[in-house]
């Protein structure tokens, strides 16, 4: 992966200084290697962290074709490469290397837009065509890898990060009554295509979108989840994925750097774990996997509905069965706390709190070792295993299943700012755009329905933010992590499935587990769900309260010119009591935590008020 920024102006030529500003700001995601290119109306900056073809792929990456001159610059991996590369020989064209940033070159210069129904990968992208005069910038399908702008008078700002956009001259961090009130009511969640901050837009998954001087920026969206009859018996459809779902892990696992898998003992990573430790040994390798826990964590860990126990013995287990080489790494309740500031710099908006942080400290033990790692992001929203896809109270209710605490989040907020945000429209506008979009067959069941309806509301906006978490906090530490269940073939085609299919044998998840069956040993087959763990050291509880009572005796904190602080205070006399903020994975002392990195991105950014 890599990180990828740029200027167009079609009113002053851009400054080399700026350019080089903007990538230094992104060195972390790529520092083996940088780019630059400038002309009169163009700066494209690249940061490189070399996974494959180390030697050759270096950015930017420039191509002749016929009367046109090509200008790249990429963030991301294509897993089909070969295949393109094959067609691409055939239609003239030359390499010289194996890198997917050659062939995505390649391929844009051949088909121009048209190239995105063909990659198999996560990306954002940019191509400058220099006679022309004109920037084509796309993401991938699913949105794995980001891509940041923002547009005003013939001049273009983009970047895989915001901290690149912000650090342009005359480019400043404000938050209107729109952006207050998506903070206040849906973070670390966000509107697709806003990036909470006022100008700030963020590119779409599966939208792409061309800028010139006489059209400005036009953008569209190239693919989308598209409703179809499914025609294969339940038999069928767990062949279908095992084989959709293995070819999915084995494309992502050819690397020329360190490969190894994250590993909680749960269904997915430990499916992940197991179809790369069968293919890293035909090959006389040893994978090497990696699980993170919490000091002291078996002494002060809880049973809870959404977690039902912990992950010590099914990692333990998963280590007996596989032939890799585990890492544990422990996570002390101290250092949680103190990484909270570093987490929201590396997602450049107010995040998961702890659930950040802890996984930032992770990726930064997962680098002495690995330069790429897979994860099992996306097997919930596709295959149903969050408990609203089965509670069937949650499940028909209309707004968000992750944000049921809409009042209580409001009640934060100072009055003047109350008097101008109706909290229930802000969610159900986000609601309803995704029920809008969603594709449906006239004939469906009101249960497939409602089904494919979650599936959109997912996809679109609760995977999102931890695909977001997921790209920020690796990325932070120069750490490519990987999704398999991210593939878009296998969203394509799970989409269609029957829930009564999903949900086999009335498991959750009972279709993955039929699919994988001879993969896993029993006791790992059959736990059920536990969320990314968190520690439950009450120590954490005591730490975030601290901090966040020091923020309250300065004189001036910025949160308070947002949220009130008799509320506030409430919170903290109140900890004990535990009130969801954001689905399952954010409680009190995350939500305490939030509030905490929202002071600091406040301060840290210098967002103004407008």
């Amino acid at each position: 992966m890599c990180g990828i920024a740029g200027l167009i102006s079609y009113e002053r030529a851009p400054e080399t200084g700026v350019l080089l500003g903007m990538r230094n700001a992104l060195l972390h995601r790529g520092p083996d290697r940088q780019g630059l290119y400038m002309d009169e109306q163009a700066g494209l900056a690249h940061t490189r962290l070399s996974v494959v073809d180390l030697e050759h792929g270096g950015q930017p990456m420039y191509l002749r074709r016929s009367d046109e001159e090509y200008v790249l610059i990429y963030n991301g991996e294509l897993y089909n490469t070969e295949e393109l590369r094959r067609e691409l020989l055939s239609a003239g064209f030359r390499f010289e290397g194996y890198s997917d940033t050659e062939v995505l070159l390649a391929a844009y210069a051949h088909w121009q837009s048209d190239c995105l129904q063909r990659l198999n990968g996560i990306f954002a992208f940019a191509v400058w065509e220099k006679h022309r005069k004109r920037l084509f910038l796309a993401r991938d399908r699913i949105g794995v890898k980001p891509l940041y702008f923002t547009a005003k008078d013939g001049t273009l700002i983009f970047a895989s990060e915001l901290k690149a956009v912000l650090s342009v001259p005359g480019v400043t961090a404000k938050l209107d009554t729109d952006g207050i009130a998506e903070l206040a009511l849906l973070s670390p969640g966000r509107t697709p295509g806003k990036a909470l901050l006022r100008g700030m837009e963020e590119l779409k998954p599966a939208e792409c979108a061309y800028f010139s001087r006489d059209d400005g920026l036009q953008k569209r969206s190239y693919w989308k989840l598209r409703a179809a009859e499914h025609h294969e018996d339940a038999a069928e459809t767990a062949a279908h994925v095992r084989y959709m779902l293995k070819d999915a892990i084995e494309r992502q696992l050819v690397s020329d750097v360190p490969v190894g898998t994250l590993l909680s003992g749960g269904l997915d990573s430990s499916i992940i774990s197991s179809v790369a430790d069968i293919y890293f040994t035909a090959q006389g390798k040893q994978l090497k996997t990696f699980s993170v826990t919490y000091k002291d964590q078996a002494k002060y860990f809880k049973t809870t509905k959404f977690q039902p126990n912990g992950d010590d013995e099914y990692i333990a287990r998963m280590n007996r069965y596989l032939g890799a080489e585990h890492f544990d790494v422990v996570l002390d309740t101290a250092d949680l706390a103190q990484a909270l500031n570093a987490a929201l710099e590396a997602r450049d908006l107010p995040g998961m709190a702890d659930v950040d942080s802890s996984l930032l400290l992770f990726c930064r033990q997962i680098k002495d070792e690995v330069t790429v790692a897979l994860s099992g992001e996306c097997a919930d929203e596709l295959f149903g295993g969050y408990p609203w896809y089965r509670d069937e109270t949650i499940r028909s209710r209309a707004g968000l299943p992750w944000a049921q605490s809409t009042d209580y989040r409001f009640s934060f907020l100072r009055p003047e700012w109350r008097e101008k945000i109706d909290p229930q429209a802000v969610v159900m506008e986000q609601y309803n755009a995704v029920l809008r979009d969603t594709d449906i067959m006239p004939d469906s069941s009101a249960e497939q329905k409602r089904i494919q309806e979650m599936v959109r509301l997912n996809t679109d906006l609760f995977m999102q933010t931890l695909l977001s978490r997921k790209d920020a906090m690796s990325m932070a530490c120069a750490l490519e992590v990987r999704v398999p269940f991210c593939d878009y073939r296998l969203a394509e085609y799970l989409y269609n499935v029957p829930w009564k299919i999903k949900e086999l044998d009335g498991r959750e998840k009972g279709l993955l587990r039929a699919a994988m069956t001879d993969f896993l040993p029993h006791e790992v087959l059959c736990r059920k769900k536990s969320p990314y763990p968190k520690t439950h050291n009450p120590a954490y509880l005591e730490a975030v309260r601290g901090l966040l009572y020091d923020i309250l005796d300065d004189a001036k904190p910025p949160l308070l010119a947002i949220f009130d602080r008799a509320a506030l205070e409430k919170l903290l006399r109140d900890a004990g009591r535990a009130q969801p903020w954001y689905g399952q994975l954010m409680t009190t002392p995350q939500t305490i935590a939030w509030f905490v990195q929202v002071n600091h991105w406040l301060k840290k950014y210098r967002v103004d008020f407008a």
